[in-house]
């Protein structure tokens, strides 16, 4: 009898090890990226920008990872948001035994159209994670670049809506002068 509680006990013990020392890894809640990924730079001259990308090859991480981090620098300079909100709530059933069924969906869209001057990347990193790589990059914009291509583009408009304006008041002369010549021949001039 001693033997049969004997080999319970040990059995018991050896599930118990098995069931601590299995499962998944546990997250340590550390980001796979450096410490500047989290805490970006602040300078009055440059706006910031991180992104994380994976992939199997290096260089894809790393281009996606870029790409990423110019839609985040653009966005700061400018974004066009619609977004679409649904809450539906349903009661069914009487007093104690009512179930309340609840849905709620969110969709957001971001378009981003932004010419980027001087964007570069300020620091970069790549790490292997199993199969994949991850690349986390650190991009940059002078202030200086993007404030200029502002003026650049407003001057472009202003020439455009100049051209424009001075396309329309010589249509409107030019409609001046038919009435004009019109009104000489009613006349007989």
């Amino acid at each position: 009898m001693k033997g049969m509680y004997w080999t319970l006990g040990l059995l018991a013990v050896g599930f118990l090890l098995a069931s601590c020392a299995g499962g998944p890894p546990k997250e340590t809640g550390e980001s796979p990226c450096p410490e500047w990924f989290s805490n970006p730079p602040r300078d009055p001259d440059f706006l910031y920008a991180t992104a994380t990308a994976t992939s199997r090859d290096v260089q894809l991480a790393i281009n996606k990872a870029k790409t990423e981090g110019r839609a985040e620098l653009a966005s700061q300079l400018e974004v066009r948001l619609q977004g679409l909100r649904k809450k539906f709530d349903e009661e069914v059933g009487l007093g104690e035994d009512a179930e309340l069924l609840s849905m709620y969906s969110q969709v957001t869209k971001e378009v981003l159209s932004q010419v980027l001057v001087g964007t570069r990347v300020a620091k970069q990193y790549t790490k292997r994670e199993g199969m994949v790589w991850r690349a986390c990059v650190l991009m940059e914009l002078p202030i200086g670049a993007a404030n200029k291509a502002l003026v650049d583009r407003i001057k472009a408009n202003e020439r455009m809506y100049t051209r424009f304006r001075a396309s329309q008041s010589f249509q409107e002369l030019e409609k001046e002068v038919e009435k004009f010549e019109e009104y000489k021949k009613q006349e007989g001039m």
